[in-house]
């Protein structure tokens, strides 16, 4: 990649990052104005905003995207010019992103596109579509395209899978101890795949959700291991240095 595409891709992440921000920003701004319009509880509404697994992936993928954008601006070469690896950090943010990235696109287009999900408000169209369908696609193109590509240790994969596991956990024990603003039942949880009172879990209850956890979470490993073998593929390549 010669340095003029290098920095041009370099600006569609800053891009892509900031058209991250704008749809999180206008999808929070619908769920808190039909909470104002029909009187629920704003914190709660908020706090279950910020529960959904799209929505901080997507946050997250914001940031680091913003991290990288930094640091190739400010310390993608050296002083004499000779370009520089990724940080291993930013390395290892970078997969974990995308690798939730491609599980929110993967699993939302399979599982949820068109299911009514408890959000507090409809969807807003330009920002669902941008979360669910934009986002993981660049994230998934930043993977097999963008340079400065650091070959991580297979180990390193073990990081991506701390987040996923903390918030099974927090929405598991979360959800029996919120109610629905919407509806109002003595529950409240993020997907209908993680609901053990969801009638239509097979087997029913819990253990319906964990045949759900466990298969999207061998789904995690998958893309995280992938995302990991197209990185140390492409920094074995000189193409990989631009």
């Amino acid at each position: 990649m010669s340095p003029a595409l290098e920095r041009t891709w370099t600006v569609l992440r800053a891009v892509t990052a900031a058209l991250i921000v704008a749809a999180i920003v206008r999808q929070l701004a619908a769920s808190v104005g039909s909470a104002l319009e029909y009187g629920r509880d704003m914190a709660t509404v908020i706090a279950n905003f910020f529960s959904f697994f799209t929505i901080l992936s997507n946050a997250s993928s914001a940031v680091v995207l913003a991290w990288a954008v930094v640091w190739f601006a400010t310390r993608g070469r050296d002083a004499d010019g000779v370009r520089r690896r990724e940080p291993r950090g930013l390395a290892i943010a970078l997969v974990s992103v995308t690798t939730y990235m491609v599980i929110t696109g993967v699993v939302y287009n399979i599982l949820l596109r068109g299911v009514e999900l408890p959000q507090g408000s409809e969807p807003v169209p330009w920002s669902n579509e941008v979360l669910h369908v934009v986002a993981p696609v660049f994230l998934l193109a930043d993977a097999l395209i963008a340079v400065r590509r650091r070959a991580l240790a297979w180990r390193d994969t073990l990081w991506v899978l701390v987040f996923p596991v903390t918030w099974v956990v927090y929405t598991l024990v979360r959800g029996p101890l919120v109610t629905d603003p919407t509806i109002g039942p003595g529950y409240w949880y993020p997907y209908p795949f993680l609901n053990p009172n969801n009638p239509d879990l097979v087997p029913p209850g819990y253990a319906g959700v964990a045949v759900y956890v466990v298969g999207i979470a061998a789904a995690i490993i998958v893309v995280a291991y992938g995302v990991v073998w197209v990185g140390r593929r492409r920094a074995l390549s000189p193409r990989a240095e631009g």
